[in-house]
């Protein structure tokens, strides 16, 4: 795995991304957390569904991604939470090692 990832999962109102998203900066499980209103459309409980959402887009060190996981899943409020993290496989120097030294524990 990369050095890096960049972590995606989203919520229900802007309030809840808004809590979730500080609580991650400061439990240092990711050094940014940018939040996105978004459109979803996904299939739930046998049914497509049509609703806004908050994405939630978590630069961290992969070292830092299990605390990360767990983090999203003991503080979200949906009962099963979207989590991707997908490698940053490049970038600029100065960000990356600041991406290190704000998710230091």
């Amino acid at each position: 795995m990369a050095d890096y990832v960049q972590v995606v999962t989203t919520t229900d109102s802007e309030e809840a991304a808004a809590t979730l998203a500080r609580s991650i900066a400061e439990a240092k499980g990711g050094a940014c957390v940018q939040v996105v209103p978004i459109r979803s459309f996904y299939r739930w409980e046998n049914a497509v569904q049509d609703d806004p959402e908050w994405q939630l887009q978590i630069k961290t060190s992969a070292g830092r991604l299990d605390e990360l996981i767990k983090h999203i899943n003991e503080h979200h409020t949906y009962d099963v939470p979207e989590i991707i993290a997908t490698p940053i496989t490049g970038g600029s120097a100065a960000y990356l090692s600041w991406l290190d030294e704000e998710t230091q524990a």
